[in-house]
């Protein structure tokens, strides 16, 4: 059985914490994103472009980081 699908124990009766835990549980294992994602029928050529512009904004990002900060004076 998965993970996620165990649920959260409720020792000390708040339930609000518990719903948070549950609530990390699910974003974790990725199992909206993946619920999202089969929604709808997504082309290849559609998909491939999504993701290749996705390493592009995280490539930049990297190259972004690594930078020397600007002078402030």
């Amino acid at each position: 059985m998965k993970d996620y699908l165990r649920g959260v124990r409720i020792p000390d009766g708040n339930v609000e914490k518990a719903l948070r835990k549950f609530k990390k549980k699910i974003q974790e294992s990725g199992l909206l994103d993946e619920l999202r994602s089969r929604e709808t029928y997504e082309k290849p050529t559609t998909e491939r472009k999504r993701k290749k512009g996705a390493a592009k904004s995280r490539w930049r990002k990297k190259l972004r980081d690594q930078q020397l900060p600007k002078k402030l004076f």
